[in-house]
Order: C-alpha cells, then structure tokens, then sequence
C-alpha cells in the first residue's frame, strides 16, 4: 500500500485530504507542523507528501531545503498566496507540484497521481483478481479471454470498488468518488450500477458484496 504524508496544520483540511486519499488506496499519516513531518521522514518511508506552506514555526519552503538535503520524496505543496515568487522559490527548493486553496480533493488527488506516474512511483494499472483483469489505463476488463464492455461509470465503480479490496465503501463515499464530489443524486444511482456492474460481470458478480445498511467492498478468495 502506497504511504502519504500530509502536513497541515489545520485538522480538517487534514481529515479531508486523508479520507479521499485513503479512497484511493493510500495509508495517510498526519503531522500538524514541519517539524513533525520532518520527523516522520526520518523514521518512516514515504510515497509522497502533502506539504502546507503557511504552518506555524517553520514554514514549508524551510521545511522543503531542509527534506531535499536527504530525500527526493515526490512533494506536493499547498498554498493560500498566489504570488508568482512563491511558486518559483517552491521549484526551485524542489517541489515537484502546487495546489492553492481552496482546492478540489478530486484535484489534488489526480495531482497526486500525476506526480507519481512522472515521478515512477505510479501504482499497477493492472488489477488482476484470477481470471479478472482490469487495465486501468486502458480503461479495459477481461475475464479469461473474453473482454466485458463496461459502460465509464460502471468501470469507474469497479475500479474504485477493485483497488479497496477487503474495504467496505459507503453509497455516500462512493457517490463523492466516483460521481463527483458536487453530484447531488440519491445513493439509488450506486445500487442501480452495482446492479448493472453485477449482471456484466456474470459468474464472477460475487465479487461484489453487499454490506446491508452501508454499501459494498470487493472481496477475492483463491
């Protein structure tokens, strides 16, 4: 499972960024401040980091000189200024991308990922479950050699569902990942596509269980 970091210090923002990054199959940890994330760095083995650079005592830019004398983590780093400088000084320290507030978690994560796939730390865009294989990329499912034609947002759940095996996943949190955080329709639309989802998939729908009163996880057993 792929480690991020996320430096803020402000709590919410921090919950925020984590429960989507955790849906996209991250292990998070938080630090409230720089020095508490640099300290992390030392002890632990990161993918990536979500920097602040607004935080009190040292503020991300320090934090940053201080990381790249000893590490070449993938640094994401978020900002309330817009200034042109800021960003500049934030390259040149190393920073490999920006993200100003207030932003989009849906954003921030296709940033994220976009960093690691420039950076090679990309996760496997190929998800094999025995005889199902799923090629994120590719966008393309096959059960042994024949290929399922899923319409986007049946693929979008199937992935979602697929790269938090053994994680049960709310209708709600499913609706804000998968629809769209500003999606406002009813959790009947995650039935009905699972419904769908489950008749494409054929002999191997049990893939998809129903946790009855929350919502659904995928489940493989050899």
């Amino acid at each position: 499972m792929r480690r991020m970091l996320i430096a803020d210090d402000d709590m919410h923002l921090r919950k925020l960024v984590s429960t989507y990054a955790e849906l996209e199959g991250f292990q998070c940890q938080e630090a409230e401040n720089a020095q508490e994330a640099i300290d992390l760095l030392d002890k632990t083995d990161f993918d990536i980091l979500i920097l602040d650079i607004m935080m009190p005592g040292k503020d991300g830019f320090e934090a940053l000189a201080e990381i790249r004398e000893h590490s070449q983590i993938p640094v994401i780093m978020l900002t309330a200024r817009s200034e042109e400088y800021d960003k500049l000084l934030g390259f040149n320290l190393g920073a490999d991308d920006y993200v100003s507030k207030p932003f989009s978690p849906k954003e921030l994560m296709a940033r994220v990922n976009a960093v690691l796939k420039r950076t090679g730390s990309a996760p496997n865009m190929i998800l094999q479950f025995g005889d199902l294989r799923i090629q994120i990329d590719a966008r393309l499912v096959e059960i042994g050699e024949k290929t399922i034609n899923l319409p986007p947002k049946e693929f979008d759940l199937l992935v979602k569902l697929a790269q938090n095996e053994h994680i049960v996943l709310t209708r709600e949190q499913l609706l804000e990942t998968v629809w769209g955080y500003e999606y406002h329709g009813d959790t009947r639309t995650v039935d009905s596509h699972v419904k769908s989802l489950r008749e494409h998939l054929g002999d191997r729908r049990k893939l998809i269980q129903t946790v009855w009163g929350v919502g659904y996880k995928f489940e493989y057993r050899e």
